[in-house]
């Protein structure tokens, strides 16, 4: 099925484990390369060696049955916010800018880039009683605590890095278990290409064909086996569901990378699902949604979307992304708050897409608009959020 680039609808906004090696000659012809190594990427791509295309045919229906009100699941799915945008006050002040804005929920940082300005984690492990008045913070306010994150990298080739992250992940599950806390949230990392590299290496090209020698040994060597004891860890103290954002620069970075690790490792991997990365890779959102949940793979979701800028996106390609307002003349996306680069009705498909699916978790707002920056687009993104879904409860 064909994918297209959704275009902002609104003026006015800126516009291998388990395959065989690849032992081939460096000469070898690339379309020869990849008809002889692709496969075996794909087949361990999908639980139970299903190809994608024949699986996203599966998935295709299920969201087309959602065509009419009366088939429609409804749902009061809890809008909340992830922390860091609010680094800059301190527990007691963003507690109550957050009550203010009417949210439900919360998604902590407790390590890793998010960092843990908002939770003492050492503190909160060696006194039990005071994680439970740092919970009742919370609680007093109707806020719940649902998800606790760590993202970082915890197989960076860096040792002390890794190490750094690796303890994150293990602290954050102690205190998700000691709060009862049910998700944790992270990223899946990205090591080197090789075991003397000194940084990270994101490839996602299997050609020339050192790069597929590369990508294999990362996975079998240094993904997989991490992910294993990671997850056992989690497991043992309770944890069931780590949801790893699909995020660049990372080895998981699409629902395919989602499904190959979590069938080499196990069913307490799922996703964080952040349609900001997905919908520069032409991801259609509903599509993804409906394709992970039927499937019971959606453990978290983040609010936060992406503009498109068509003119340079002609001249440039999408893997030409802008972080900062001094870039987005030439830039061919960004990132903007909820309803900033889609419109509001593309919105309120997703948040029926997540009713659809039986989603569990909250709907998180994570801001990163380089315009409305920090407390407003948190602001504008839960004014669209709140409204779309009691448009879907009242309709």
């Amino acid at each position: 099925m064909p994918r297209v680039v959704v275009w902002p609808e609104r003026e006015g906004h800126f516009g291998g484990f388990g395959m065989r090696s690849s032992r081939v000659s460096k000469s070898v012809d690339r379309r020869q390369f990849l008809a002889a190594t692709g496969g075996g990427l794909l087949a361990a791509a999908v639980p139970g060696g299903v190809h994608m295309k024949e699986a996203m045919a599966g998935a295709a229906p299920a969201s087309r049955k959602q065509s009419t009100p009366s088939s429609r699941t409804k749902r009061n799915i809890p809008i909340g916010v992830f922390d860091p945008v609010y680094d800059k006050f301190s527990l007691d002040e963003m507690l109550e800018k957050v009550s203010a804005l009417g949210l439900e929920a919360m998604e902590i940082g407790t390590g890793g880039y998010p960092g843990t300005h908002h939770c003492p984690v050492e503190e909160l492990l060696a006194d039990p009683a005071k994680a439970k008045a740092w919970q009742k913070k919370f609680e007093d306010r109707g806020i719940h605590v649902a998800t606790l994150s760590c993202h970082g990298n915890p197989v960076h080739p860096d040792e002390k890095h890794a190490a750094r992250d690796a303890e994150s992940f293990r602290r954050t599950v102690l205190l998700a278990e000691r709060l009862g806390v049910k998700v944790i949230v992270g990223f899946s990392g990205c090591p080197g290409g090789t075991a003397s590299d000194a940084q990270p290496n994101w490839i996602t090209y299997r050609w020339p064909p050192e790069y597929a020698e590369m990508q294999d040994w990362q996975w079998k060597e240094k993904v997989i086996p991490y992910w294993k004891e990671a997850t056992k860890f989690a497991r043992e103290h309770g944890v069931h569901r780590i949801a790893l954002e699909m995020h660049p620069n990372f080895v998981v970075y699409n629902p395919r990378t989602l499904l190959k690790l979590r069938e080499a490792v196990g069913e307490e991997i799922g996703a964080n699902c952040d349609l900001s990365h997905l919908f520069w890779q032409g991801c259609d959102p509903v599509e993804v949604i409906h394709f992970l949940g039927k499937q019971g793979l959606i453990y978290h979701a983040h609010m936060k979307d992406t503009v498109f800028y068509p003119d340079n996106v002609a001249k440039y390609g999408v893997l030409n992304f802008a972080f900062a307002t001094s870039d987005l003349g030439l830039a061919s996306e960004t990132f903007r708050a909820v309803g900033y680069g889609h419109s509001a009705s593309l919105w309120k498909s997703v948040v029926q897409a997540y009713m659809d699916i039986g989603y569990e978790g909250i709907l998180s707002i994570e801001n990163e608009d380089p315009i409305l920056s920090g407390e407003v687009g948190v602001e504008r993104a839960a004014y669209v959020l709140k409204n779309v879904r009691k448009e879907i409860l009242e309709g």
